[in-house]
């Protein structure tokens, strides 16, 4: 007879799993929008520099409603630094993966989450919960790239990196490539986005907004 072994996860990890409900509205939806700085684009072998967030409720940005940490490095890539300026040691406040993870998990507790190329972010922090022997997260998704095609105001095969998108909209691009910097930049993407989706809809529901397609 098999015997079957119960993975003990910590408090942090079941409060995180404990958060969610169905009854999503629109207007009292949280959504974070998030963004990562990494050392490079290989999840399997680059790691988290930094993590940012700004939180979205009722299509109102809510400025005391963000995280940003910054990830003490194990991994070094100085291309990278060139683009996002993070160095490995440096005057930035840094904590462990393991800290900057339980803060993450804390901030999303209930929430969707917002991203430009959403998979390749969530992907990132994937596989630090991996390394931390924790499941994957449990939050749904939306990609403003996605957004965007279902505006039908370009062919759907193109994809739009977020300075493109940026200057479609006219939205100035400060702080980019910070994690902070271009999550608040996504943030203001995704609510001139759902603006556009609501008066081509004649209105607007969060089951549109989740819509892969």
């Amino acid at each position: 007879m098999g015997w079957f072994k119960t993975t003990i996860y910590p408090e942090y990890w079941k409060q995180y799993v404990n958060s969610f409900n169905k009854g999503y509205s629109l207007e009292h939806t949280r959504f974070v929008v998030f963004d990562t700085e990494t050392t490079g684009l290989n999840p399997k072998q680059d790691r988290l520099l930094s993590i940012g967030t700004v939180t979205i409720i009722n299509f109102k940005i809510d400025v005391a409603d963000q995280l940003e940490c910054y990830i003490k490095q194990e991994h070094f890539n100085a291309k990278t630094v060139e683009i996002h300026g993070i160095l490995k040691e440096g005057p930035l406040d840094k904590i462990e993966e393991e800290a900057a993870i339980k803060q993450f998990l804390k901030h999303i507790e209930g929430a969707i989450l917002v991203a430009h190329h959403v998979h390749f972010d969530v992907t990132m922090i994937n596989e630090a919960l991996k390394r931390l022997g924790l499941p994957k997260l449990k939050n749904k998704t939306v990609d403003t790239g996605t957004l965007y095609r279902k505006t039908k105001y370009i062919k759907t095969d193109k994809h739009y990196s977020l300075d493109d998108l940026c200057n479609k909209f006219n939205i100035t691009m400060h702080d980019r490539h910070t994690a902070s910097g271009d999550a608040y930049l996504t943030a203001i993407l995704f609510l001139k986005l759902c603006a556009l989706l609501k008066e081509k809809n004649k209105g607007l529901t969060l089951k549109e907004i989740l819509r892969r397609y």
